[in-house]
């Protein structure tokens, strides 16, 4: 796992990076024939009314012969019988609008932005829309397109009329491509996302298999330490037992029998530890809810750790300010939980230990408080101390045993009471661990 993890990772981050640079390329690629097929619309769009403008304007006979003729100069009344018509003559600002909102729409170009602006054959502006003007002088983000308007070949109307230009601007033309394409970069982005989540998800689970695989590699050889001590004690006492100078010496047989019957105390404990750790893995935790005095309870388990105090000449305060202090609770776990705070605190201190058990409530909750001078805990043990196996470190404290399922036991525990428990620690000057149960109703 320790060799593979890393080439795993770079294999993974390799494949995210040559999909982000694929992704990238085709925006790219989709951008460009983006751009190429909206402006072929648009230039569809206005050559089509171009021509419908041109059809119209430029329909019916050419000369119109007036009722009454005044004597005017030939040249004049030429000019105004072929009298060629303009756009700006036949059509207003409004209806060329129309004209080429419908044709963007035929093109399927409906949000498509626009000005437009005609012209005539010396370039002066017969009309424009409104912000035709302001789009005009960017030639950068804008596309402009010019489309003649002229009559058709071998009409009335070939080599009479003016030439006329429509000049239609779209302006910021990239941005309204960005703009179409929006929903497919949202897609985009949101597969992206979910890769990328897939790639944590991924490499968290790997290092946390790898984490686990170090805890339980730990806990075993743990394990099989805090077992083969034990096991080793009572081959020797039994061994020592069988000696004939021990067997008529009752001082001696008490001896070695109550060390024998200790390590066999302390190998039950750990049997129901990891008991304890299997339950808890399966979720197979049951209460048996009954009627308990937090006071009372706490007392009694304080006066089960007399012996293991008195060892570490400890100074132990009570202060049960709690009034009521009836708790729905399973006996035996919350002994338990009990116990392993208590042990948890004798266990991490050095000599000259100082306990204060404490209890309060409010109208709701009964609160235990259980503070020590012993080695204390720095903040990334307090935030993993409830974590399965863990184990803080101890300094130069190294009589220390345990699996590291003690505090974990304790948090399963409070979590199936619906309480709740607080950790404030400050190394090398002690912990306070404070549990929160709600009182009986």
């Amino acid at each position: 796992m320790k060799k593979t993890l890393p080439i795993i990772v770079v294999l993974i981050t390799l494949s995210l990076l040559g999909l982000i640079a694929l992704q990238a390329s085709w925006l790219k690629n989709l951008l460009e024939v983006r751009q190429s097929q909206l402006l072929n619309k648009v230039k569809d769009a206005t050559t089509l009314v171009a021509n419908d403008l041109s059809k119209a304007a430029f329909s019916g006979p050419t000369i119109r012969l007036p009722r009454r003729q005044p004597k005017v100069h030939a040249a004049e009344l030429a000019f105004k019988i072929l009298r060629p018509v303009s756009i700006a003559d036949k059509f207003t600002k409004q209806a060329i609008f129309a004209k080429l909102t419908h044709a963007f729409d035929a093109e399927e170009l409906k949000h498509m932005k626009f000005e437009f602006a005609i012209t005539n054959s010396e370039g002066d502006y017969e009309m424009q829309s409104t912000n035709y003007e302001k789009e005009f002088y960017d030639t950068i983000a804008n596309k402009r397109i010019v489309n003649f308007i002229l009559p058709e070949s071998g009409s009335d109307f070939d080599g009479i009329a003016q030439a006329e230009q429509m000049i239609v601007i779209v302006p910021n033309f990239k941005d309204q491509v960005w703009h179409s394409l929006q929903w497919i970069i949202v897609g985009a982005a949101f597969f992206m996302l979910i890769i990328f989540a897939a790639f944590f998800v991924t490499l968290k689970s790997l290092f946390n298999q790898k984490k686990l695989s170090e805890i339980k590699s730990d806990f075993i050889n743990n394990m099989t330490h805090e077992f083969k001590t034990p096991l080793a004690t009572i081959s020797l006492a039994v061994n020592t037992l069988r000696n004939e100078k021990v067997i008529g010496n009752a001082e001696k047989m008490n001896y070695f029998s109550g060390m024998i019957k200790e390590e066999n105390k302390r190998m039950n404990k750990h049997v129901e530890t990891i008991l304890q750790a299997a339950l808890m893995e399966k979720q197979e935790l049951q209460l048996n809810l009954t009627s308990i005095a937090v006071n009372k309870m706490l007392q009694n388990v304080i006066n089960a750790y007399e012996l293991q105090l008195q060892e570490k000449n400890a100074k132990v305060e009570v202060d049960f300010l709690a009034k009521k202090d009836e708790v729905m609770a399973d006996e035996i776990h919350f002994k338990n939980l009990l116990s392993n705070l208590i042990d948890n605190a004798i266990k991490y201190s050095k000599e000259n230990l100082h306990l204060k058990f404490t209890t309060y409530n409010n109208n709701k909750n009964v609160f235990i408080k259980i503070e020590d001078n012993g080695i204390g805990m720095d903040k990334e043990s307090v935030k993993r101390i409830f974590e399965k196996f863990y184990r803080a470190h101890t300094g130069n404290v190294h009589n220390v045993k345990g699996f590291g399922l003690g505090m974990s036991y304790v948090k399963t525990v409070i979590d199936a009471h619906k309480g709740r428990i607080r950790v404030e620690s400050t190394l090398g000057k002690g912990s306070c661990f404070t549990v929160e149960l709600p009182l009986k109703k």
